[in-house]
């Protein structure tokens, strides 16, 4: 009996390498049913997101938008709205992808969480190509200046891609118990949006509205994105633990319940 317990264990390296390949395999399987072979194929991983943080940029230059800041409007959209696009379209796609591919749940290898990381590491690429890629543009054609700290502007990427993903990995996997969470999240995205700090700099707030938007984690993300760009040209607020703390717990609750989720899935 002990030996039998013994030869099924699986290495922890093993193991590693198996949920690798799944992982990659999946993305694979996401990039091609979502982009496809035809026109510039997997190329729109990150021309569609430029599309949006370009068709924004537009917008507010035409507009002469306030933001807070007498920084240039190209580079407060880039460097806001990308990060919008990092954390918001995580949870979209994840929300009820366990139902629509629960075909592939039949492989033994395969598990709830492979899929949503699948389509979080497909979103996080898409969002990350585009923002570097528009970055560069526009400080070549000297529209907006390097950043001045790219160190803390990686840090700030990297925690709202992981607040990004504990945020989908949670919501997806109570969207699986719960279909009404697909039906609020859209709306409540969308609501969000404007307190995101994607269109303003938490110090350009009164008092009262900073302690309010302060509340939400994604906005001391976008504040350290804003002073790795902007430097000492901006008074920027934000709490890295705080958003390190948020993330944690969400990501602490998606796994809890996507370990839940697996116990009843049935494959179609």
């Amino acid at each position: 009996m002990t030996e039998k317990v013994e030869a099924s264990r699986v290495p922890l390296w093993q193991s590693a390498r198996i949920q690798f390949r799944v992982i990659h395999a999946l993305f694979l399987r996401e990039l091609l049913t979502r982009f496809g072979r035809h026109n510039i194929g997997f190329l729109w991983i990150f021309v569609e997101p430029m599309i949006f943080t370009l068709g924004v940029t537009a917008l507010w230059t035409a507009t002469q938008s306030v933001h807070g800041s007498d920084l240039p409007i190209v580079a407060f959209a880039i460097t806001g709205y990308s990060t919008v696009l990092l954390w918001r379209n995580m949870p979209s796609r994840c929300i009820l992808s366990i139902t629509y591919n629960s075909a592939i749940m039949y492989h033994r290898q395969v598990k709830v969480i492979d899929i949503f990381l699948a389509r979080i590491l497909l979103e996080a690429v898409g969002a990350s190509m585009s923002f570097v890629i528009l970055s560069s543009f526009f400080i070549f054609i000297e529209w907006m200046k390097p950043p001045e700290d790219i160190l803390l502007v990686t840090f700030g990427w990297i925690l709202i891609a992981l607040f990004g993903a504990s945020l989908a990995i949670f919501l997806a996997s109570l969207a699986e118990r719960f279909e009404i969470v697909e039906r609020l999240w859209h709306p409540a995205s969308y609501l969000v949006f404007p307190l995101s700090g994607a269109a303003f700099l938490v110090s350009s707030l009164p008092t009262a509205a900073q302690n309010i938007v302060l509340y939400f984690p994604m906005v001391h993300g976008t504040e350290m994105i804003r002073e790795g760009f902007f430097g000492t040209k901006v008074n920027t607020i934000y709490d890295v633990g705080y958003l390190v703390a948020s993330t944690l717990v969400m990501m602490s609750l998606g796994l809890a319940l996507s370990r839940r989720v697996t116990d009843y899935v049935v494959p179609e």
